[in-house]
């Protein structure tokens, strides 16, 4: 039996649940430019009489000054300026968080310093590495030239409260960027997240990404002609090993995109085991051996432990990747 005869099977083995191609009604997906659904049927509530949470980010209180000045202070660390319209985008989200966050277990980093630098400089610290992998990609495919060639397109795998996805989806600036949560209220926040971003680089006069908010697994984007090997790079932070990283992300990327993992090294040989873990389920599903980046090894953005693992697609993924959870998940896959 071959990949793509197996991979048949199995879909005709699985129950077509109603989440399998499902975008309820209450999560609506939304692009930018376009005015997102306010209705209360579109929003989560804690309760009957709740009123809807809120979309508009003008309305909510400004995000505290500690919080900026502390991203303002490790920037420069990452070589990083922000735009006008990149710096309001990202100040539209934190305070809809903050919001939200309330009502919904979005993130668990409350004080402005793990806010600042666990949420907002860690994502933003792999800016400049999506930079360079995008141009040396262009370039590679014969492509014009990185100036005249529109931003990367970015998956952002289990984005939570749209971190990294968002901010790198802005400062890059990509082109098109999906955030997918399975998660529905999540994915209601994201939705209003990308419609604030998008509004606030608008109002400055910035290009907007084409923004998504999908409340999807990525098993069964997997398996959407739109999405499967249609990515540049599929982004993730704190959604499991490499090795479960790598098996639902290398599917979703064309050949010579990337994948890239958020890792904390606290100890280099635990990094180093994982990524050694990693190596087969790497090559079977098409990528090439894992690399580490760290962004601020000296620490002076204070994420001196933070790394991210890149691993490239060099082949076509078989049909049969990514496999089921369980098996993923068995010793010795």
């Amino acid at each position: 039996m071959n990949d793509r005869q197996a991979r048949e099977n199995r879909k005709v083995a699985v129950p077509q649940t109603s989440r399998r191609r499902e975008r309820s009604a209450d999560t609506t997906t939304e692009h930018a430019g376009h005015e997102a659904d306010s209705g209360p049927q579109s929003l989560p509530r804690s309760s009957s009489d709740r009123p809807p949470l809120p979309r508009d980010p003008s309305q909510l209180d400004p995000v505290a000054a500690e919080i900026w000045q502390i991203i303002d202070e490790g920037l420069p660390h990452l070589a990083l300026a922000l735009s006008p319209g990149a710096r309001a985008a990202l100040d539209a989200q934190l305070r809809l968080m903050r919001a939200w966050n309330q009502h919904i277990n979005l993130t668990a980093l409350r004080t402005p310093e793990q806010i600042a630098r666990g949420h907002v400089l860690d994502s933003l610290s792999g800016t400049g590495l999506l930079r360079r992998l995008h141009r040396e990609r262009i370039h590679g495919a014969g492509e014009p030239g990185a100036a005249e060639a529109p931003g990367p397109t970015v998956l952002d795998l289990g984005s939570g409260a749209g971190y990294p996805g968002l901010p790198l989806a802005v400062a890059a600036p990509a082109g098109r960027c999906a955030l997918v949560d399975s998660v529905g209220k999540k994915q209601a926040f994201l939705d209003a997240a990308a419609a604030a971003a998008a509004a606030a680089l608008a109002a400055h006069g910035e290009p907007a990404p084409f923004f998504e908010a999908l409340a999807e697994r990525a098993e069964d984007l997997a398996e959407e002609p739109e999405h499967r090997e249609g990515w540049d790079f599929v982004v993730a932070r704190a959604v499991g090993t490499l090795a479960e990283v790598a098996e639902l992300g290398l599917p979703l990327l064309r050949p010579g995109g990337y994948v890239v993992a958020w890792k904390r090294e606290p100890a280099p040989a635990g990094l180093r085991q994982e990524i050694n873990d990693a190596r087969r389920v790497v090559a079977a599903a098409g990528g090439d051996h894992p690399f580490v980046v760290a962004p601020d090894r000296q620490g002076r953005a204070g994420l001196a432990d933070h790394r991210l693992v890149v691993v490239r697609k060099v082949r076509h993924t078989p049909d049969r990747y990514p496999r089921p959870p369980a098996e993923r998940r068995r010793p010795g896959r």
